[in-house]
């Protein structure tokens, strides 16, 4: 039985293309291009890259990319994109949970939910972060955003989500403040304008959850901040009014 992310992403690319929040990639890749300090012979894991968006451009700026996904659909539309754009990324269809990467990147990136936060448990969330610190040198970087818990305590998550222009239509979330997990039903109309029923289940992390996480994996240094669509900063410090954290650790 497929899990409600990859019933959603099975024919959901051409979609996820014209979802507001991928008007934000050039600024967000301009933020990675300073972490990464311009470096063009570092190589970069995009961990949930969906359609490629990130990786894409990217390449498109001269780096070594490699990304991966759990949906066949997303990465055949990334690999018709890339070759569109003219650059060679590598795209791979692996589980994020369990990657085969050991010591391989230098930088790995997971933005805008890319497999973190989706998982039904907190063990296989936490597992995606032990994949991307494996697959990590010494020294490595990893940024990933994913749900922030302080949000949905201030703010109506069914609002808000149906102010976001897209093909899902939410009917009701339960947000769950013992266990930080958001149940989600609605629907959602998929590349063929087919529409089908939707049972979500997102995990949302509070920072001193984030810290945690990151301390037992080794991570030597961290920070958090507010994710703000195309304009991560580090600058940005988080707020109850930020849907998503910005995370950046360093190994």
């Amino acid at each position: 039985m497929r899990r409600w992310y990859e019933e959603l992403f099975a024919n959901y690319a051409k979609t996820y293309d014209k979802e507001t929040f991928t008007a934000g990639t050039m600024g967000e890749v301009d933020f990675l291009e300073n972490e990464f300090h311009f470096d063009k012979t570092k190589s970069i894991l995009d961990i949930g890259c969906g359609t490629g968006r990130h990786a894409i451009e990217l390449a498109r700026r001269g780096y070594t990319v490699t990304g991966i996904d759990l949906s066949a659909a997303q990465l055949a539309r990334a690999g018709r994109k890339a070759d569109e754009a003219g650059v060679r990324v590598n795209f791979i269809r692996l589980n994020a949970c369990d990657l085969p990467f050991r010591n391989e990147f230098d930088f790995a990136i997971m933005l805008c939910e890319g497999g973190f936060s989706l998982q039904e448990t907190d063990e296989l969330n936490f597992k995606i972060l032990e994949s991307a610190e494996r697959a990590l040198r010494s020294p490595g970087k990893l940024i990933f955003s994913c749900l922030n818990a302080l949000f949905p305590l201030y703010h109506n998550l069914k609002d808000f989500l149906n102010a976001q222009p897209s093909g899902v239509e939410t009917a009701k979330c339960t947000f769950d403040p013992l266990t930080f997990r958001d149940h989600t039903t609605g629907t959602f109309t998929d590349d063929d304008g087919k529409t089908f029923e939707m049972e979500a289940d997102e995990r949302y992390y509070a920072p001193s959850e984030i810290s945690w996480y990151l301390s037992s994996l080794g991570f030597r240094q961290h920070s958090i901040h507010g994710c703000r669509l195309g304009n991560f900063s580090r600058e940005h410090d988080l707020t109850t009014d930020d849907f998503e954290l910005l995370v950046i650790a360093e190994k």
